[in-house]
């Protein structure tokens, strides 16, 4: 009976550690939770993949892009983001990758963060000619204020965002006074989202800034108008982006980088699941849908990412191999 039991533990011995590697390999992981909705369904996606595909042990953690970055990269806590904007955090962050406390994964957002000001893409179509910001401001009438009708309208972020400074110098600049416009504001972000939202319902005109990946540029069909000029970061760090800039410039926003960090520990450990780390990303118009989804649904970061793994799986099944997104399958 030894001599029989000895085999058979030894083989099952085996079966445990292979079956436990990916646990062994990838281990604890830490995947900070930030506070808006695109980042949020992105960490939940995340546990989702790693504790099923590769047999992770995740625990998430609240997070939001200052506290967080700076944790990484002096604590190495938590271990992965899965969506920083590096913008904010453009040096310090370039000096820690050089010194590899933290790594760069995949560019979560393809096309990165988008800012801009935006018309409904019915008035897009209607008049072909309106491409970019000038060619709206000279049509005052196509975009009535609620305030004056017989102005147009320029929407503002609420006063508690850093967005509020550079659409006034860029209303400034482009002397939207003159052009027969108001700089309004919204009073919220509510009140920014639902001006859109009646803007569409009663089929008129809405110029002003959004950004993207968000609920309502998946439910809404925007276009995002031109400026006519490329970024400048020097005039927009010294003028477009201070308040009450005396004397700005037409600039145009910049795109953001946005990327999955993850700390140096955390990739020296991961094995096969930095393989993931580093091929996860979607575009816009995707998380776009799933936001929109969310909102309508009034669903949690959890559903949605749920919901984004059973309905985008021509997306995401590219990140993994087929073993990896059969096991994830099987939990869903």
């Amino acid at each position: 009976m030894k001599k029989l039991l000895a085999p058979l533990l030894l083989a099952a011995g085996i079966c445990l550690m292979a079956g436990s590697s990916g646990a062994d390999e990838c281990g604890n992981v830490t995947i900070a939770e930030m506070d808006w909705a695109s980042a949020g369904v992105a960490a939940r996606v995340d546990r989702l993949i790693l504790e099923n595909g590769y047999g992770c042990s995740v625990k998430l953690v609240p997070g939001d892009t200052m506290p967080t970055f700076s944790s990484m990269n002096d604590k190495a806590e938590p271990d992965l983001v899965p969506e920083l904007w590096i913008n904010s955090v453009r040096t310090p962050f370039d000096a820690a990758v050089k010194e590899g406390r933290l790594v760069e994964g995949a560019r979560v957002l393809s096309e990165g963060g988008v800012e801009g000001w935006w018309i409904p893409k019915f008035i897009a179509d209607a008049h072909p000619k309106i491409r970019t910001v000038q060619d709206a401001l000279k049509h005052p009438e196509l975009f009535p204020s609620p305030d004056d009708p017989a102005k147009g309208a320029v929407h503002n972020c609420p006063s508690s965002w850093n967005c509020r400074f550079s659409t006034a110098n860029l209303y400034k600049a482009l002397e939207g006074d003159k052009a027969g416009f108001q700089l309004v504001d919204p009073g919220s972000a509510a009140g920014l989202d639902g001006s859109i939202a009646e803007a569409f319902e009663k089929k008129t005109g809405w110029l002003g800034y959004y950004w993207a990946p968000t609920a309502v540029l998946g439910k809404y069909e925007m276009t995002l108008l031109s400026f006519g000029v490329d970024h400048d970061k020097a005039e927009w760090d010294s003028c477009t982006a201070v308040p009450d800039c005396p004397a700005p410039k037409v600039n145009s926003y910049p795109v953001s980088d946005v990327y999955t960090v993850v700390t140096g520990s955390f990739a020296d450990r991961a094995g096969s699941a930095m393989n993931y780390v580093g091929a996860r990303q979607w575009e816009n118009a995707t998380i776009n849908k799933v936001l929109a989804w969310m909102d309508q649904n009034q669903a949690t970061n959890e559903d949605a990412a749920r919901y984004f793994l059973g309905n985008f799986q021509e997306i995401w099944t590219q990140w993994v191999s087929p073993e990896v997104a059969e096991k994830v399958k099987a939990a869903l």
